[in-house]
């Protein structure tokens, strides 16, 4: 279980950070896209609480989604220009507070065997959270370049955990830290 709250406070930090790069920006920049085949900021937002609903979903507990509406909208297989028009701010940060609120939940019950398998999940637990870990670092490099040369805001500094490092420019959390 110590390993589980570990990697749940990475997944916490990693959402923070997420939060330093855009939360000071105005709703035009968060929508804001640099060119017809790039996403806006908003999107990669939608994305990262999309690919985590998704992936707890599927992988440890089949549950609806948060917002049905989204799913077209945030899924990455579905190109640019097909995907539609991007919530407003508010229904974004709702929908990534509900799906974090949502990982807790069952990352939590199975931490304490409230659920079928619990040895296996665990391990699927652990593989799963560092896969958000580093998907939400993934699409926070994007948002970051935007913000810095596009939009011209300064960025915050990298989050600080012996977990966390830069490889290839993205943070990533190790998983033997």
């Amino acid at each position: 279980m110590h390993d589980t709250d570990a990697l749940l406070r990475e997944y916490d930090r990693a959402r923070a950070y997420t939060d330093e790069l855009w939360r000071d920006l105005t709703p035009d920049e968060v929508t804001w896209r640099p060119h017809e085949n790039s996403s806006a900021i908003g999107w990669h937002l939608g994305h990262q609480a999309h690919v985590a609903h998704f992936m707890i979903r599927n992988l440890t507990a089949a549950e609806p989604s948060p917002d049905p509406e989204l799913d077209g909208i945030m899924d990455s297989a579905h190109p640019e220009k097909f995907r539609g028009a991007l919530p407003t701010v508010e229904r974004l940060n709702a929908y990534r507070d509900t799906v974090a609120e949502r990982v807790h939940a069952r990352i939590g019950a199975i931490a304490v065997g409230k659920v079928g398998a619990p040895a296996q999940l665990t391990i699927v637990a652990h593989h799963l959270l560092l896969a958000l870990i580093n998907h939400e670092y993934q699409h926070d490099q994007w948002i970051s370049e935007v913000r810095a040369d596009n939009l011209g805001h300064a960025l915050p500094s990298d989050p600080s955990s012996d977990r966390i490092s830069r490889v290839d420019g993205y943070l990533v959390c190790h998983p033997d830290a």
